[in-house]
């Protein structure tokens, strides 16, 4: 994994086309928000607020124990904040002394030394003032000379001796140490004990970023190894793995949206990352760092596209491209755990076998559902996301409970299955039966094809394959049953009318658990309202008993099972859910006919 990122590191330097390459002792993406002003004999005049930017400077991998050459925090600048801000302010000081020689320092070291009561102490007396909210006193903090235009740490004679530093540190540690990288496999690099940089945008971990690789206890320092020293991994490798992922964390640009009552806002969109609630997220790339439109596919399926993708899968010249195939698929899901990274799932794959994967999930989670407003019946893909709100739980307001953590966890799941084509955990199932029972809305479209790819996913054996429309033939006994539910529900509606409470807010559970008992106080129920349509409308009466009879016939009402289990309950729901809209279907069909 780290090997896959490290390289996505280096084709992401490739690939940056609106500046040149940045050497591996800078970082161009430093943030400041703040300058100190000085004269050129080092006293002070001013500071200046402004928009928290990006700057070059010197790149440390860590703070603990360290200071950034002309660029950090007040703290560390100006010993501000007692006596715990000492140590970080002599770490800051030593750092410009090892550059003390450069004429560009000059007026720093005046700040610091020759001008300390007009300098320093004058500055540190005025921050408060200058900077009354706190809250902008957290930024880093440049110096800049009143008649120049440039700051200081920018200067390139400052940002060369920088590099020339770096380097001469590289190559010493090289001579020490011979020590091959894990990753390259290489020694062009040194391996160091130091942290490899912060990973930042990591769900549930620090705002100031997390690793992904540390180590500081004893127990990792036998065989004379200690701290990263173990992970063998050079600097060059540490630097690009690390920028590959904070890549994936943050990619993504601003998309217009429609809100709900029809005005455009600006919303920004990750484009190598799926969130899964608020704890997990999931990044993706290839390793040609290509677009995937099938991810997106995901989240708002277009049935064309999916056509167009099944079909590209199936045929014989794609099947043949899998041999010459050379771009390669990753997936890491991860999670933050205080301040270092857990990995909690990893995917390599081809891509003939992701977009494989990708067309067998559309296959597997299509279902009919009639459209009101077309007055026919089409083929439905839901999003991964309304699979996954299936399972969700609702509030006494009939919105989603956003502190249901099954939320996160079943499209966690989903992703999964969708990209490694695997099975998904029953306790989804048992779920969305749950939500099914309780919500007013039922066995929804969305909850149906879940239900059908968690059965079928699930079916070992070969037995009953549940499709995405109606089951004519051998049918499984729950299937029917579900069948039978659905026509005495339709039955009742049609003596009855709507009813605030139907057979199904009231005997949907009881008949899909217990079938036995059920179905026995179902038809005697159902007599009643037969004979109520039989007296008002005769004609429609015997019609919707033929399709019972129909029904009844492929199952012995006296001998059904005392109860269902787990897998017989969504087959109920599964059956009632084709029932209802073949249903739908063939109203519209006799409307039609009617009409015409």
């Amino acid at each position: 994994m780290i090997k896959e990122l490290s390289e996505l590191g280096k084709t992401l330097r490739g690939q940056n086309t609106e500046s040149e390459w940045v050497h591996d002792a800078l970082n161009n993406n430093e943030p400041i928000s703040m300058e100190i002003v000085i004269t050129a004999d080092g006293g002070f005049q001013k500071f200046e607020l402004f928009e928290k930017k990006s700057t070059i400077a010197e790149a440390i991998t860590a703070k603990k124990g360290r200071a950034r050459l002309l660029l950090d925090k007040a703290e560390e600048v100006l010993c501000y904040g007692g006596e715990q801000s000492k140590k970080k302010h002599e770490l800051f000081l030593d750092k410009i002394a090892e550059y003390q020689d450069l004429q560009e320092l000059a007026s720093v070291v005046a700040f610091y030394k020759q001008n300390k009561i007009n300098g320093l102490e004058k500055a540190l007396k005025g921050f408060e003032s200058a900077i009354p909210d706190e809250k902008n006193r957290k930024g880093n903090i440049g110096f800049r000379i009143q008649s120049d235009g440039m700051r200081i740490h920018e200067n390139p004679n400052v940002l060369r001796k920088v590099i020339e530093k770096y380097e001469i540190a590289q190559k010493e540690l090289l001579t020490k140490s011979q020590k091959m990288c894990s990753v390259c496999g290489k020694k062009d690099y040194p391996v160091e004990d130091i942290p490899h940089g912060m990973i930042k945008r990591v769900p549930d971990g620090q705002s100031s970023g997390c690793a992904l690789v540390s180590y500081n206890e004893n127990a990792f320092e036998s065989y004379d190894l200690k701290g990263n020293n173990n992970s063998s991994i050079c600097t060059n490798c540490a630097k690009t793995y690390v920028e590959g992922m904070n890549w994936l964390l943050s990619s993504g640009n601003d998309v217009v949206i429609k809100t709900k009552k029809g005005k455009e806002k600006k919303e920004f969109r990750y484009t190598n990352r799926k969130n899964f609630g608020s704890d997990t997220a999931m990044v993706f790339w290839t390793r040609k760092n290509e677009k995937l439109d099938e991810m997106d596919y995901l989240e708002a399926p277009n049935p064309d596209d999916v056509a167009r993708l099944v079909e590209s899968v199936t045929s014989g010249t794609e099947r043949a491209s899998r041999y010459v195939e050379s771009d390669r698929f990753y997936s890491c899901t991860l999670s933050g755990s205080a301040a270092r990274i857990a990995v909690r799932d990893w995917l390599e794959t081809s891509l003939f076998d992701f977009r494989k994967a990708i067309a067998k999930w559309f296959q597997d989670i299509s279902i009919e559902e009639y459209d009101a407003d077309l007055k026919k019946v089409k083929t439905h893909y839901p999003r991964l996301y309304d699979l996954a709100r299936s399972c969700q739980r609702k509030n006494s307001d009939d919105k989603d409970d956003k502190n249901d953590t099954s939320l996160a966890r079943a499209a966690a799941y989903l992703w999964n299955a969708a990209l490694k084509d695997s099975s998904l955990p029953l306790w989804m199932l048992t779920k969305a039966l749950q939500r099914a029972r309780l919500d007013k809305y039922g066995v929804t479209v969305d909850r149906a094809a879940l239900i059908k790819i968690i059965l079928n996913r699930n079916n070992e054996g070969g037995g009953f394959v549940i499709t995405d429309k109606i089951e004519k033939g051998d049918r499984p006994v729950a299937y029917v049953c579900g069948q039978i539910f659905a026509k005495l529900e339709s039955i009742q509606y049609a003596a009855l009318g709507d009813r605030n409470a139907g057979i199904r807010e009231r005997y949907f559970t009881y008949a899909m658990t217990l079938p036995s008992a059920a179905f026995g106080r179902l038809f005697d129920l159902h007599s009643k309202h037969y004979t109520k349509l039989k007296n008002e409308k005769p004609g429609l009466a015997v019609n919707m008993d033929k399709e019972l009879q129909e029904l009844v016939k492929d199952v012995d009402i006296n001998k059904l099972p005392a109860t269902f289990l787990l897998e017989e309950k969504g087959q109920f729901a599964i059956g009632y859910y084709h029932q209802k809209q073949a249903q739908f279907g063939g109203a519209t069909k006799k409307e039609n006919k009617v009409e015409a």
